[in-house]
């Protein structure tokens, strides 16, 4: 239930973060976001492998319960949910604000295309 609930709650953030900067198929951010939790929790998995592989200590990691695992995991999943919405946000404010610097200004009126073009590159 819980699973649900986050997948719910990621998937509609970055849903609303496609429609704000108004990509196409805003809808495969939906699944682009859950797609990010379950790179993070397959990410935790790795890493407690790894580390159970290296240092040969494979008690410490079948010692753990099942709701350590589950919040390690969740915690994991979260964090790399954050961190590519961070890299979407970014990206797209990026390009809107490029999109937004080079629209014409009401400054602009009656320039010819030179002087514009002149006044856009000196930025």
């Amino acid at each position: 239930m819980i699973g649900i609930i986050i997948f719910i709650l990621i998937g509609r953030k970055f849903y609303q973060l496609a429609a704000k900067y108004k990509q196409k198929l805003a809808w495969i951010y939906f699944i682009v976001g859950i797609a990010s939790y379950y790179a993070g929790e397959v990410l935790a998995a790795l890493v407690l492998l790894f580390y159970a592989e290296v240092t040969g200590d494979y008690e410490s990691i079948a010692s753990l319960s099942d709701a350590m695992l589950i919040v390690i995991s969740i915690a994991t999943g979260i964090i790399t949910c954050y961190g590519a919405y961070q890299l979407l946000k970014k990206k797209w404010h990026k390009e809107y604000l490029e999109k937004e610097r080079n629209k014409p200004k009401i400054s602009d009126i009656g320039k010819s295309e030179e002087e514009i073009a002149s006044n856009y590159n000196s930025f």
